[in-house]
């Protein structure tokens, strides 16, 4: 059976979880892997191939984490494959910092012409979004000649050092590792159904902006002239899924212009079609000046960006760079990724999106540990009433042949990749409300 035959294949559990050739591996593997490694399930998987996932003893489950939303076009697409195979038999590393090559300029191009506004914008290639946090923290310094950051709470940015100390989604992943990167300052995230700070929307008026930002921080820890960047994930994404109003990245919008600060989207979950968009800015109606992506931008390739409006992109030549940043095989892939996504898989997004939010709507109201089920496209997030139930939710539909991963507090979140079809978004809804309803009723 060839890889793309397990595309069409349904769920089948066919043995214990994990199976005896999963254990003997794991087991085996387990004394020389570092122990900062999570593996959320004792999954070890054989092979992929669009929304399904084989593991070593033949059990099959639909994936509904894409690898942490990163496999946006599916497992092993055959044009994303066949471009990765012909690009590797002409040149694999040249490195794009010193030398030119094909693909480096007519990616970054292409993604300028993607972006949200009508500024024109420079691309500078990373592996990671983690590189891309870094590069965007860099260049805001540059640019402004300041030193200061505002970031928010249940935001994740990365885990290198200047990444993590924007990062404030969980504090063990701060933990040990200070001081970090001084200059930073967490504000709240509108999470509206959960408050931070106990108001109603829309009755609040935005308040984590005008309390959070302009009555807090700028009148007690840091004068706005000071300020080189406010970083900010246009959808949370570790940090449980969670939407905020339109209203709130638009007064972020206007702050930063008022006290000429660049206002840095991070898209590295939410980019890429992930939300029905090719990115999520657009639904919002804002232009930030700096971007980050990666994730779902070479099908699980490791490739990221970090893109700003021209105007902002002074740094001089030398003062920034990558030994693998934008490799021609990640191009090769990330190319093939863009024309797969605004040829239909960004469309898809939005169709199938909206019918699983629905199903999972209309499914989970009557079921009490389910709090709310919110997203955009297929960036959907689920939240329970309490932690221990949301690991129940997840180790079960794991156990069923469902594969999910948990946000924030409380979440889970479902972000298959964008090939899924209305029939197996129906069969992830089942199951997961099936899942709900068993640990809703065990004592």
């Amino acid at each position: 059976m060839s890889v793309q035959d397990l595309a069409r294949r349904p769920i089948e559990i066919v043995t214990e979880l994990p199976g005896p050739r999963a254990r003997e591996m794991i087991g085996h593997a387990r004394s020389f892997l570092s122990p900062s490694l999570i593996h959320v399930y004792p999954l070890m998987v054989k092979r992929a191939a669009g929304c399904m996932v084989e593991d070593a003893d033949g059990n099959v489950f639909l994936d509904c984490q894409a690898g942490v939303a990163t496999c946006s076009t599916g497992h092993c697409h055959p044009a994303v494959a066949a471009a990765v195979r012909a690009q590797a038999e002409t040149l694999i590393h040249i490195c794009g910092t010193d030398f030119h090559y094909p693909g480096y300029g007519e990616l970054c191009e292409r993604l300028a012409r993607l972006a949200p506004g009508d500024d024109g914008w420079q691309t500078f290639l990373t592996n990671s979004g983690t590189e891309g946090v870094e590069a965007a923290i860099k260049l805001a310094r540059y640019y402004t000649g300041r030193s200061q950051l505002i970031a928010f709470r249940g935001g994740f940015h990365g885990r290198s050092l200047g990444a993590l100390s924007l990062t404030a989604s969980k504090t063990k992943y701060r933990q040990g590792f200070g001081p970090l990167l001084p200059g930073v300052h967490q504000s709240h995230f509108a999470h509206c159904s959960d408050c931070p700070i106990g108001q109603a929307y829309p009755a609040c008026d935005i308040a984590c902006i005008t309390e959070g930002i302009e009555r807090d921080l700028f009148a007690h820890t840091v004068p706005p002239d000071e300020v080189a960047a406010i970083i900010v994930e246009p959808v949370q994404g570790e940090g449980g899924y969670v939407v905020p109003p339109p209203e709130f990245l638009r007064r972020l919008r206007a702050i930063c212009d008022k006290h000429e600060i660049l206002l840095v989207f991070d898209e590295v979950q939410s980019g890429m079609g992930r939300t029905g968009a090719m990115f999520a800015a657009e639904h919002f109606g804002v232009a930030p000046d700096v971007i980050v992506l990666a994730k779902g931008l070479a099908s699980g390739f490791p490739l990221g960006a970090m893109m700003a409006r021209r105007e902002f992109m002074t740094w001089p030549s030398g003062s920034h760079g990558s030994t693998c940043g934008g490799n021609p095989v990640c191009i090769a892939a990330a190319l093939t990724t863009l024309d797969l996504l605004e040829n239909g898989l960004c469309d898809n997004a939005t169709r199938v999106g909206a019918h699983l939010e629905e199903r999972l709507t209309r499914g989970l109201a009557e079921i009490p540990i389910v709090r709310e089920v919110r997203g955009l496209g297929l960036m959907i997030g689920v939240e329970l009433n309490a932690p221990a139930q949301a690991e129940a939710v997840a180790d079960l539909c794991y156990r069923r042949g469902l594969l999910v991963l948990g946000c924030g507090k409380r979440a889970i979140r479902l972000s298959p990749p964008l090939v899924i079809t209305k029939e197996q978004a129906d069969s992830a809804a089942d199951l997961f409300i099936a899942a709900c309803a068993e640990v809703a009723v065990t004592p």
